[in-house]
């Protein structure tokens, strides 16, 4: 008889970050957007698409919609924790490539996950072998979804180089939201050094982006019209100061700068290479943005009347649905995908500014805000307040059998 070791599930946050998960509920949220999906319908697309980053958020959200939306066999690269023991269960990333796999199957639909550093130039090769071997030989889209805290220099193995979430020039002041705590407290960001935005750009920028099209492109695996996308995000003058304006729009600007390259790439592909400007939204790098949840919980509310409100899943399906391989793109005069559009209307902005003046420290967890949303989002993030998953245990054995 096998040993069964059941482990309670409780939320566990620190500051901002979950320290704990629930797989029944992971697998419900996988489930649930892929009903969003399918409940739109077919459209055309790709056929074979590689996800960099594939495991959450807007990652995971476009390799639904590409897989249950356009019919895609699909491969994902992440860097996701196995189950280990009681106090380890692993990560919700992992959880999601083995239910996204499962139900990928399950629907005739190929669902590869490949778990390491996409850096590297061995995750590169594995890569493309497999693309060569088992997986016809082309692929049509890459979409680039990486949020990391590290890279190493693939030129010195000796460096690393770290991305930070920082101002830059000046220091700036707001508050922010401790979800640990429930609290809304005052924070200062200090500016970045030229070499933090220098490392930054190297790990968030668009550099590990131009190099896997290249070797794609070199290995002879992409397909005639092929797409690839990164995901960049501007938001409103309000978050300017330690977003757009600062390591991360360094960063962002860099990706741009990259996509130009990869388009002359591409050319003779009749190829595109696609930034798309993001709305914002919930996720687990989203929430450690220095003050960037105050305005969340602030647009959410205001987006209460307004019907515009998206989660991942949301935004992606729309963004490739009606835009990527649809013919209702909203370009700006750079040439960049809007989908954020709605986020960014006039009306929207004044209302969330005007309501930003007037949460505080003793107001801003009513409703007053949309703080119980983005909490909410936070948490089935990581499998919990998952309708029709409210399991307070799971067999950890069970667990380390699942395949990912």
């Amino acid at each position: 008889m096998s040993e069964t070791t059941m482990v309670q599930l409780t939320e566990k946050l620190k500051g901002n970050v979950a320290r704990s998960v629930n797989p029944e509920g992971c697998r419900q949220e996988i489930l649930n957007q892929i009903a969003y999906v399918q409940g739109k319908g077919h459209y055309a697309g790709a056929k074979k698409a590689l996800i960099v980053g594939g495991s959450s958020s807007y990652g995971l959200a476009s390799r639904i919609t590409t897989a249950f939306g356009q019919g895609a066999d699909t491969i994902s690269i992440s860097y996701e924790r196995a189950p280990r023991d009681e106090k380890m269960l692993g990560t919700a990333g992992w959880y999601n490539n083995v239910y996204f796999r499962e139900a990928a199957e399950k629907a005739g639909l190929i669902g590869k996950n490949f778990n390491g550093d996409c850096f590297t130039q061995a995750m590169k090769d594995q890569v493309i072998a497999y693309i060569k071997a088992e997986f016809g030989g082309k692929i049509d889209l890459l979409v680039y979804s990486v949020a990391a805290p590290k890279r190493t220099n693939p030129a010195n193995p000796d460096e690393t180089w770290r991305s930070v979430i920082k101002s830059v020039g000046e220091p700036v002041t707001g508050q922010n939201i401790n979800m640990e705590e429930n609290e809304l407290f005052d924070q200062t960001v200090e500016p970045a050094t030229p070499e933090e935005v220098e490392a930054t750009k190297h790990v968030m920028g668009g550099e590990d982006w131009e190099i896997w099209v290249n070797e794609l492109k070199a290995a002879g695996v992409l397909a005639e019209g092929f797409k690839t996308i990164l995901y960049s995000y501007i938001g409103p003058k309000s978050t300017y100061a330690f977003y757009h304006e600062g390591t991360l729009g360094a960063a962002k600007d860099a990706a741009e700068a990259s996509s130009h390259k990869i388009q002359k790439t591409l050319n003779d592909l009749n190829g595109e290479a696609l930034i798309s400007v993001s709305r914002a939204v919930t996720t687990k790098a989203s929430v450690v943005i220095p003050i960037f949840p105050l305005y969340c919980i602030a647009l959410y509310k205001v987006e209460e009347t307004t019907g515009t409100h998206e989660t991942p899943i949301m935004h992606k399906d729309r963004l490739f649905r009606d835009m990527v391989y649809g013919d209702l793109r909203e370009v700006d005069d750079q040439g960049r995908l809007r989908p954020d559009a709605w986020e960014q209307r006039a009306d929207i902005q004044a209302k969330v500014a005007e309501l930003m003046t007037k949460i505080t420290p003793e107001n801003f967890n009513s409703d007053l805000t949309g703080y119980a949303e983005f909490r909410r989002e936070f948490l089935q993030l990581n499998g919990f307040e998952v309708p029709g998953a409210d399991i307070k245990a799971v067999d950890l054995e069970a667990l380390k059998k699942l395949e990912p």
